[in-house]
């Protein structure tokens, strides 16, 4: 090995990191679909209420889309959590609007929902389980080894917590003053705007506090190799008993023809 090949080496292994972590952010956060599942129902809310005022044909349309989001899933046999989570909130924000009868109210559960969350980052990440960590342990294959196994881990969940956590508390800063003072389409344009910037400035947050930390141990490759070392010691030992009774019934033929 010459002088130059040990840091291509670390390169490459650091490469491997990063687009591992950046595959896992992907399937986690859902990917660029998961955010338009996300956005369109408010937006189209948004839309048909600017132009009519209708808060019956506006809401009746944001439910309808998200339930068409599902289908697609459905239909291309695609993972639903997304889809899905998109048409509860939506079907939250549409009766509760339709009980009130104030548009606003549309907004409401996921702007709570949003504040619920960002509480639950800070507090988990006080308490020394990180959400983020809890939320993407599974995606790694690595559950939850970081909390006792792999303290730099940890710490980067730390961080990717701290950032969300604050960053939600940040966009809940902006949004309830403006559920107070603003009317639908001014709440809900700023709502659509602030969508997918906070969410992606989030997300690249936890990607270089990842592509940083030591790389995840994986249980579940643990779990493999235990068992097959078991497996084999079994084996091994099954192998022995039947040497064993083998040789014992021949060393009794020989003393008895002595």
């Amino acid at each position: 090995m010459t002088s130059l090949d040990k840091p291509t080496e670390d390169t490459t292994a650091d490469d491997d990191a990063r687009a591992v972590t950046e595959a896992a952010l992907f399937e986690a956060f859902g990917g660029v679909r998961g955010m338009v599942e996300t956005v369109l129902p408010g937006l189209l809310f948004v839309t048909i209420f600017t132009l009519n005022k209708d808060l019956h044909w506006s809401a009746i349309a944001a439910l309808a889309v998200s339930l068409l989001l599902v289908v697609v899933r459905l239909a291309m046999r695609d993972t639903v959590k997304h889809a899905f989570s998109g048409v509860f909130g939506v079907a939250f924000g549409v009766v509760f609007a339709m009980i009130t009868g104030n548009a606003k109210d549309f907004y409401l559960p996921g702007m709570l929902y949003t504040l619920g969350l960002a509480v639950a980052y800070l507090v988990t990440t006080l308490a020394g389980v990180p959400l983020i960590g809890l939320m993407l342990g599974p995606v790694f294959k690595e559950n939850l080894s970081w909390r006792t196994r792999n303290p730099g881990r940890k710490k980067a969940y730390a961080k990717a917590s701290w950032a969300w956590g604050l960053i939600l508390l940040a966009k809940c800063a902006i949004l309830f003053p403006l559920y107070w003072w603003a009317d639908t389409t001014q709440l809900g344009w700023v709502l659509v705007a602030l969508k997918i910037p906070p969410f992606l400035l989030a997300v690249w947050l936890t990607w270089v506090f990842l592509a940083k930390a030591p790389a995840p141990i994986d249980v579940f490759a643990e779990l493999e190799a235990q068992e097959k070392a078991e497996q084999q010691a079994e084996e091994e030992r099954k192998a022995a008993l039947a040497q064993d009774h083998g040789e014992a019934p021949a060393a009794g033929r020989h003393r008895r023809q002595s």
